[in-house]
């Protein structure tokens, strides 16, 4: 978990005090839109990793001029880079909705800094990549048929993800599942938006089920890249965040409604953040944004993003690391979901495969807490011993443990509910569901 520090604002905290912020919660990566050098001077030997950001103004001068891609690297990357740990340039941000008609010199001012990169000898610890929105995609729904806008694939995305692949660099998307609801909301569940329990949604097109729409966000894009015969590439999620405040015709903006999002986003992806569509995928995500940015245009809600007000006070409380999961219970009163009754129970995915479980199931007894003695060696609950016994009874103390939270039965797909007690499946479905239930049931 990452987050994104933009500076549109007059009362924000020094820099030296944001790095003190971010550590004291755990932050470990962070993403700047510029390349300020008092904000990279103050993270140098704080040990978090950084994104700075080429910005759209500058996109022709470092396409047409490889002297200015080569300058921009030495005087922002160069000078800092390692003792302020920059891991990537992010050439512009959301170039395809500029309305300045950056997009033609996008690639070319990728590769250029790039080979600016080359030159330092820096190309091997900093990768060069692009935040695009998903509106960049002309198809988004089904997940299935995702697709580039048409316009786009030859001039610009065949060669950028051509050129990601070459320098073993990801693919950084924009996602905001907000803004999906905002505009949908009589069709899109607000469970299904914050990763609250739902019923899910099935892909008619490749059969899977969707039980969050960021998911389903992701693996639109997912699907465009495999359709360009790209499915080696990663994806990092460079912003995506919930508004606690907004105009009255913002559908959805509300702290509570923002703490349950973030709050089970982090969950989710600490928890194993692979997608329906990509279930190993180790997804890296940078919330938006750290504060309120008082000084933003456009709806209230541009200005409402922050997890933290300028005076360091958070907006919400939700916890950013795997320490802090253990520590911190779920947010109730409106923020993370919990079941409405206690009979349902947290199940592992004979389907996930062995070795996916098996990751799953240290996550659940080591850093996740779960109460794991009962399938020790002698122990109750250790026969059958096979690793989907095992995880079973893991992932079921582990969801127990944190109140059945939004997102706490996921483990990257390796598991689901179940509203019925185990022991109620037929053995033709969960041939050792009756032994489970005498387990997980204690959990």
């Amino acid at each position: 978990i990452g987050v994104n520090y933009g500076r549109i604002a007059d009362n924000l905290p020094s820099a030296v005090k944001v790095v003190q912020l971010l550590k004291s919660q755990g932050l470990s990566r962070v993403k700047v839109f510029d390349a300020d050098p008092s904000v990279l001077r103050s993270l140098a030997g704080s040990g978090i990793k950084v994104t700075v950001d080429l910005p759209n103004e500058m996109l022709s001068s470092a396409a047409k001029k490889p002297s200015f891609a080569a300058a921009w690297v030495q005087r922002n990357v160069a000078a800092y880079h390692p003792a302020t740990e920059i891991e990537a340039i992010a050439v512009g941000n959301e170039v395809f909705v500029d309305t300045h008609n950056t997009t033609k010199f996008l690639i070319q001012a990728m590769r250029n800094i790039h080979q600016a990169l080359v030159k330092s000898n820096l190309h091997s610890a900093i990768k060069v990549s692009s935040p695009i929105a998903l509106s960049a995609l002309q198809n988004s729904y089904p997940s299935s048929a995702g697709s580039f806008r048409q316009e786009l694939v030859e001039p610009v995305f065949r060669p950028m993800l051509e050129f990601l692949r070459e320098t073993g660099s990801y693919l950084m998307v924009n996602a905001y599942p907000f803004f999906a609801y905002e505009a949908n909301s009589d069709v899109i569940s607000l469970d299904y938006a914050l990763f609250r329990e739902n019923p899910g949604n099935v892909d008619a097109g490749n059969g899977l089920r969707y039980f969050s729409l960021f998911d389903a966000q992701i693996d639109a894009v997912f699907a465009a890249m495999s359709a360009l015969k790209f499915d080696d590439i990663e994806m990092v999620v460079s912003e995506t965040g919930w508004p606690s405040k907004g105009d009255g015709t913002e559908i959805g903006a509300s702290v509570a409604n923002a703490a349950a999002y973030n709050g089970n986003l982090v969950r989710r992806i600490l928890t194993g953040g692979g997608t329906p569509l990509r279930p190993k995928a180790d997804l890296t995500v940078y919330l938006f944004a750290l504060f309120n940015e008082d000084d933003k245009n456009g709806p209230t809600s541009e200005r409402n993003y922050g997890l933290f007000y300028p005076n360091e006070e958070k907006v919400y409380d939700i916890p950013f690391t795997s320490e802090g999961l253990k520590k911190s219970p779920p947010v109730t009163g409106g923020g993370v979901s919990r079941s409405t009754t206690r009979n349902t129970w947290c199940v592992a995915s004979g389907e996930a495969g062995e070795e996916k479980l098996q990751a799953a199931l240290d996550f659940a007894c080591g850093e996740g807490g779960a109460d794991c003695r009962q399938i020790q060696p002698g122990a109750a609950c250790f026969k059958p011993n096979t690793v989907e016994a095992h995880a079973s009874f893991a992932f079921n103390s582990y969801y127990q443990r944190n109140e059945r939270a939004g997102g706490s039965c996921y483990f990257g797909g390796a598991a689901y509910v179940v509203a019925q007690p185990p022991s109620a499946y037929s053995r033709l479905i969960h041939p050792l569901s009756r032994y489970l239930f005498v387990c997980c049931g204690k959990c």
